[in-house]
């Protein structure tokens, strides 16, 4: 099974995960695989993060949900930028589809309390916060005039012009945006009220065009600066992509709301911090640079 296991990651990692970056040893990468092994540490050190298992048949998940209640997510104990999760799941329904698919991308499968709020990637290097964005699923603003069609079709002429493709995707008029709209009682003719925010699709990632905007790090609270860098020294990682939910935002002291930390990133996508859809473009350079400073053991092994 361990071998199966690793060849998988590898082939994962190959098709999926070249862009990323790599500069933490082998090591720490294996020890931030899966989800299971950053849920164990974050309760370890009484990190605030969602209660959830791992599991591998269906009626471990049945029961967690009887235990705990919906909403959940489930997804993958290994994969990258969300593939393969599903959420919020709110009905037993949606929980048996979703674990069948989500068993496509990897055999053993977490089920986790879902918390709605605002979705950050935080960035850590060494005693530093590197970069903060805000993310979000593939969205447009009704103008009470324009159908979900043309809206987005403007809103792709704009990510064009601001030059984020190809890191930020197009909105595009596919089965699972019709779907998604579908489930609102909503088309791609329906014309939405003014400033109605409309959602095409649940996931946030970029894939079905969701966008980032970056975060001013000079708001964000010391009590959170020191979270994160305490969870990159808790994984003796050099660079660690952080992923957090926060109920009323990142400018809010964590011990001030409901937050859970989602997972870490041993590899993560910083093509992304460069093309925000709003806020201003960082200038990471000085981070890239003490970052390939750094002698980095077996860098290209899986």
């Amino acid at each position: 099974m361990l071998g199966l296991k690793r060849r998988l990651y590898a082939n994962i990692s190959k098709k999926f995960m070249n862009d990323c970056s790599s500069y933490n040893s082998v090591e720490v990468r294996r020890g931030c695989r899966s989800k299971k092994q950053a849920r164990d540490i974050f309760a370890a050190n009484n990190v605030p993060h969602a209660k959830g298992q791992i599991f591998f048949g269906p009626l471990a998940a049945y029961n967690f949900v009887k235990e705990h209640g919906f909403p959940v997510v489930i997804k993958p104990n290994v994969s990258g930028f969300s593939r393969g999760s599903y959420f919020p799941i709110t009905n037993y329904k949606e929980l048996y589809k979703a674990l069948l698919l989500a068993k496509i991308w990897w055999p053993i499968t977490v089920i986790e309390q879902y918390l709605e709020g605002k979705n950050y990637r935080v960035v850590v290097i060494d005693g530093e916060i590197m970069s903060v964005i805000e993310r979000f699923p593939p969205t447009v603003i009704g103008n009470g005039k324009d159908s979900i069609r043309q809206l987005a079709k403007t809103e792709n002429v704009i990510r064009e012009q601001m030059g984020l493709f190809p890191t930020i995707h197009p909105i595009l008029e596919s089965e699972q945006t019709i779907k998604h709209l579908a489930k609102q009682g909503l088309n791609f003719d329906s014309v939405p009220a003014e400033n109605l925010s409309i959602t095409l699709f649940y996931r946030i990632a970029l894939a079905p065009g969701g966008t980032i905007d970056t975060i001013d790090k000079n708001t964000i609270p010391e009590q959170n600066k020191a979270l994160f860098l305490q969870v990159l020294k808790m994984f003796d990682a050099n660079i660690l992509g952080i992923d957090i939910i926060m109920e009323q935002g990142i400018d809010v002291p964590h011990d001030q709301q409901k937050c859970i930390m989602l997972e870490v990133n041993s590899r993560p996508y910083l093509k992304m911090h460069d093309v925000p859809r709003n806020g201003l473009k960082e200038d990471l350079t000085p981070y890239y640079q003490k970052l390939d400073a750094l002698d980095i053991a077996q860098s290209d092994t899986y």
